[in-house]
């Protein structure tokens, strides 16, 4: 299987994350794409090659244009008004607050922040961009006749939405990419999300759409991240209904209860009749992650790889999450070695 990888991704080194009352080192960090980088050269999986650069046309078929004007200036911002620690939002337009964005960049960091956790340094913008370069690459190479392609994206990309940031996401990696599907003559995509957390970001940008399949396994939104989308009951809107199955688990949920979620979404896909499947692919579902409470094991990665090729439909993998970094090089590859055979 052909991976996807940049350097660039270095560029995102944050020192910060607000974490149960207090500043820790982030979760989402380098060592992550490392260690699958290592597993990968290491049972020598397929050829590793760097992104083509696709400019910022793809993307902003997805996101906001303001909202990318705010990316791409926000550090210079941030320092030139003077402040000196990272960027973290401290500020939100809640419920009944004028929903524009100030001048401040104080205050624009707030009205397009999701949530407090992921801060912004110089490089973020740079390796976002970059990130969703890897999996347009990706793409490219599926469209071009490949069976399957890996993009090692980071920082991930689920969370993001039209104009909003969090969950560690910017730029939307997997949407972006099944956009660009799209206008290359896909006429369906389907997006299976199987991170812990639910892909808020990838259901906000397509929820009122038929040409875009969104199924997400995960974490329920009562008590997981990121708490206020991804209820059973969201299932579409206008054009978009039936087309978003949310398939959300509690608490200590394993692989026989997982595997049964698999099982519906798969079913519901191959009823969608996709051009090209693309995998949200967070290994966050661990059971020794730090931030997640789903309990599989390593071995049941390749079983679901195994689960997924049964589609026998042309599949992207897109990396999300997954912050047990002594074994996420290890159950990443599973699933990808479970999908090749």
């Amino acid at each position: 299987m052909l991976t996807i990888y940049s350097e660039d991704h270095y560029l995102r080194n944050p020192k910060t994350e607000l974490h149960d009352g207090e500043l820790v080192a982030p979760f989402e960090c380098p060592a992550r794409v490392e260690t699958i980088l290592a597993r990968l050269q290491a049972v020598q999986l397929g050829e590793i090659r760097a992104p083509t650069r696709f400019g910022l046309e793809p993307v902003a078929r997805i996101h906001d244009p303001d909202f990318l004007e705010f990316l791409s200036t926000a550090w210079d911002d941030w320092r030139k008004a003077g402040n000196q620690g990272e960027m973290i939002p401290t500020n939100w337009p809640a419920r009944r607050m004028a929903q524009r964005a100030p001048d401040s960049i104080d205050g624009k960091l707030g009205y397009y922040a999701m949530a407090a956790e992921t801060s912004i340094t110089d490089g973020t913008w740079q390796a976002a961009r970059t990130s969703a370069d890897v999996a347009l690459t990706a793409g490219a190479a599926i469209r071009a006749g490949a069976r399957s392609a890996f993009a090692l994206c980071r920082p991930p990309g689920h969370h993001a939405t039209r104009d909003l940031f969090g969950g560690y996401c910017f730029l939307n990696n997997a949407a972006i990419t099944a956009q660009h599907f799209l206008e290359s003559g896909a006429r369906r995509v389907a997006i299976l999300d199987v991170d812990f957390h639910h892909g808020n970001g990838t259901q906000d940008i397509f929820y009122d759409r038929n040409d875009v399949l969104f199924v997400s396994l995960h974490g329920r939104p009562e008590d997981a991240f990121p708490y206020f989308l991804g209820y059973a009951n969201e299932t579409g809107a206008g054009k978009g209904e039936d087309h978003t199955l949310n398939l959300p688990m509690g608490p200590g949920t394993d692989y026989e209860i997982w595997g049964l979620a698999l099982a519906q979404g798969l079913k519901r896909i191959a009823r969608f009749a996709p051009d090209v499947v693309i995998v949200s692919l967070g290994v966050d579902t661990f059971k020794d992650d730090p931030i997640s409470f789903f309990k599989l094991e390593s071995d049941d990665y390749r079983r679901y790889g195994e689960a997924i090729a049964t589609l026998g439909l042309p599949t992207l993998f897109v990396m999300e999450g997954g912050y047990a970094v002594d074994a996420i090089g290890t159950n990443t590859v599973n699933v990808l070695q479970g999908f090749e055979g």
